[in-house]
């Protein structure tokens, strides 16, 4: 749709890549342009696969809109929260295929897939928030503690723990890990499993299994939008 995400259409899937800059930041454009891509996704009933560059999924939010005020901190975050309410909602199976590091946002992102398959390799995954100074937003708690195993919830969230791909499947970021060379072929093979579902039926169990927790994300965002968020101490 523009220069940060690139999109493939084929017969039962669509790709939808990220592709801004070295670490992949996600940044208003990319959320803008995402959105504008399920969009089409949406209007075609396909799967879809979610992946990045080689080695780098996604290392968070952009850094030059996070640090600039509290108000273009909380605009972005708050774009960001209503990407993954709207990721977790979607009626087509997503499947995040992480192609390497994916901190932060980019961890969060991995959280809001319905599959999500990483890389074997030296990656790091996971939420680094209060490693920079962040006080961890409402949506951001409610995002983690819906997907990740509760042993390491509290783990990711309060002490910024971040995991070895491997590690990563046991504390609840990932599914699967395969070869860099078999990842999106994974992930292909996954989305024509996936395009099998019944569409109407995937749709309506996904919104009935996640009610409490849609609803208590939507919370979360409208909270962090009236309390305000303390924007990374990075200089």
């Amino acid at each position: 749709m523009n220069h940060t995400t690139q999109y493939n259409s084929e017969d039962k899937y669509v790709i939808i890549t990220l592709n801004n800059g070295k670490v992949n930041a996600i940044s208003h454009e990319v959320i803008d342009s995402l959105n504008l891509l399920l969009d089409k996704a949406e209007q075609e009933e396909k799967v879809v696969i979610f992946t990045g560059q080689s080695g780098m999924f996604s290392a968070g939010y952009d850094l030059k809109s996070m640090t600039a005020s509290p108000e273009s901190a909380l605009d972005l975050v708050t774009k960001g929260s209503r990407l993954s309410h709207r990721m977790l909602s979607f009626p087509y199976p997503i499947i995040i295929a992480c192609s390497g590091h994916a901190i932060a946002k980019g961890a969060f992102l991995l959280l809001s897939g319905d599959y999500r398959i990483g890389t074997e390799g030296d990656f790091k995954i996971g939420l680094n928030e209060v490693m920079i100074g962040m006080t961890m937003h409402n949506a951001g708690i409610e995002i983690a503690k819906g997907r990740l195993a509760p042993v390491y919830f509290e783990r990711s969230v309060n002490n910024s723990e971040i995991y070895n791909p491997k590690d990563a499947i046991t504390a609840g970021f990932l599914d699967k890990i395969v070869t860099e060379n078999q990842l999106l072929p994974t992930a292909i093979k996954t989305a024509l499993m996936f395009s099998k579902l019944n569409k109407k039926a995937h749709a309506a169990t996904k919104l009935k299994v996640r009610k409490n927790y849609l609803s208590d994300l939507k919370k979360a965002i409208d909270l962090d939008i009236k309390n305000g968020l303390t924007p990374p101490a990075i200089k």
